[in-house]
């Protein structure tokens, strides 16, 4: 893949938190029954967090328009995550599920605007549809290998198991994200010297 090495971490963390929720996709609806709800919680749960994600979505990009550090806000998404995974270990009744959906609508909402645009930033031109592609891929497959490994793990080992798996798996997924804040911070270093050496020039050249 001739992809940027920016966009092969992207999509490198991407992928750990993917693989993290598609262990209990499948299973949702089973875990609501063992605590306690039946179908209609299991929807009303998952439209708390559709409908959450994308009230916040659309402020929230608004607002990162304007803020233009996307390594910052995916590393904060990524680590809102992580909080989720650890949560479902203590989630004990229908109630608990709705308060942790919460917490992944406003992961998804800061981490879905920044990871778009910086993953646009960085696509190579004449490359857009394939680099989307590969990204499309890539999650639809981890997506469906997670759900076969997350229905043997669920079926003989339960879901504590799966929980703290995914937490583990979203919170490498974090730790690959803080690669892309190194780079946005020495990015950042890098256009402050230039500015500081042009303002110098300008400095000097007065002088003269």
């Amino acid at each position: 893949m001739g992809m940027q090495k920016e966009l092969k971490i992207l999509l490198l963390s991407s992928v750990f938190l993917n693989l993290a929720a598609g262990l209990f996709g499948p299973l949702y609806a089973i875990f609501v029954q063992e605590i306690g709800g039946n179908l209609t919680v299991a929807g009303f749960a998952y439209s708390i967090y559709a409908i959450t994600t994308g009230v916040l979505i659309f402020f929230i990009s608004k607002w990162e328009d304007r803020f233009q550090h996307e390594g910052k806000l995916i590393a904060l998404g990524r680590f809102l995550a992580v909080i989720g995974f650890v949560g479902y270990l203590f989630v004990n009744k229908p109630t608990d599920l709705y308060i942790l959906q919460l917490v992944f609508a406003l992961s998804g909402a800061i981490t879905y605007p920044a990871v778009t645009s910086f993953y646009s930033k960085h696509l190579d031109k004449g490359k857009f549809a394939s680099e989307w592609g590969i990204w499309g891929s890539a999650v639809w497959i981890v997506i469906g290998i997670a759900a076969i490994i997350g229905g043997h793990l669920a079926n003989n080992y339960g879901f504590n198991l799966i929980f703290m798996i995914m937490a583990g798996l979203s919170f490498i997924s974090f730790l690959v994200s803080l690669v892309l804040l190194k780079k946005e911070y020495d990015l950042g270093k890098a256009h402050e010297k230039v500015l500081k050496d042009h303002l110098r020039a300008i400095k000097n050249s007065r002088k003269k």
